[in-house]
């Protein structure tokens, strides 16, 4: 056994670990899981397979990922997995399950995203990369949300919504519906009250593009506008800006419909 494999784990046949893994006390890693070069499992965690993991991962005490959804719908046998990309955290009791054949058949993290205590992502959601899920957020099947998205605690997001990329919401919020790129939103159910400017200058922001996000959240919020008005303005305007474009296309995605 490798010198970075605690005696009491539990490595189960078909378990492809990297040499460079580290596996803590008492944790189990099933058949079918994939770790990635420079993994940290801490003590007492718990990961099923099919599972690929990807380098550089750490999962703290207590974590449950791979799981079998909890989707009525779902079986030990299905076809289905999770995929997790680089550098990512899962903080203590962080829970992710599997994918469900009723969608993608797989649940999605991508790359240096934080998922702190108590986190859960449920099945065949799709997390992009440089997220941050603080305590206790918790999404529930088929969610999307796209890089640089930041969930306040104990967030609550309801199937099939969609977050869109730098998109912020405060703590306790209720997200009922999809939550554009750049906007911040907060309450039960959380709406929209401005966009996120302080991350998107953290994240490079020129002052122009920050300007030109401001004039489409108050297109799309504040001039009392049908949302097939906007979507007609945004058309035209996508010709000339690449963030208006961005806005029509998640638009014109939207299964839920956006926050209003």
């Amino acid at each position: 056994m490798s010198a970075g494999i605690h005696p009491t784990a539990v490595i189960e046949d078909g378990a492809q670990l990297h040499d460079s893994v580290t596996i803590g006390a008492y944790s189990i890693i099933g058949a079918g899981v994939e770790l990635g070069a420079d993994c940290v499992v801490g003590p007492h965690v718990v990961l099923r397979g099919p599972m690929r993991v990807g380098a550089g991962n750490r999962f703290f005490q207590f974590c449950s990922v791979g799981e079998i959804s909890q989707d009525l719908t779902a079986r030990d046998d299905d076809d289905t997995r999770v995929e997790i990309g680089d550098r990512n955290t899962f903080r203590e009791y962080v829970t992710v399950q599997r994918g469900t054949l009723k969608d993608k058949a797989v649940t999605r993290i991508g790359s240096n995203n934080l998922l702190m205590n108590q986190v859960h992502v449920a099945h065949d959601c799709s997390i992009g990369n440089g997220t941050v899920l603080a305590n206790g957020a918790s999404l529930a099947g088929h969610v999307d949300i796209e890089d640089h998205v930041i969930l306040g605690g104990f967030t609550l997001v309801h199937q099939f919504c969609r977050l869109g990329t730098h998109c912020f919401t405060g703590g306790g919020s209720i997200v009922l519906r999809d939550v554009p790129p750049w906007v911040m939103s907060e309450g039960s159910p959380a709406s929209p009250r401005g966009i996120n400017k302080e991350g998107l200058r953290r994240r490079g922001f020129s002052a122009d593009q920050i300007g030109e996000v401001q004039a489409l959240y108050k297109l799309l919020y504040r001039e009392n506008r049908r949302l097939a008005d906007v979507r007609e303005l945004l058309s035209e305007r996508a010709e000339r800006s690449e963030l208006a474009a961005q806005l029509l296309a998640f638009l014109e995605r939207s299964k839920r419909s956006v926050q209003r």
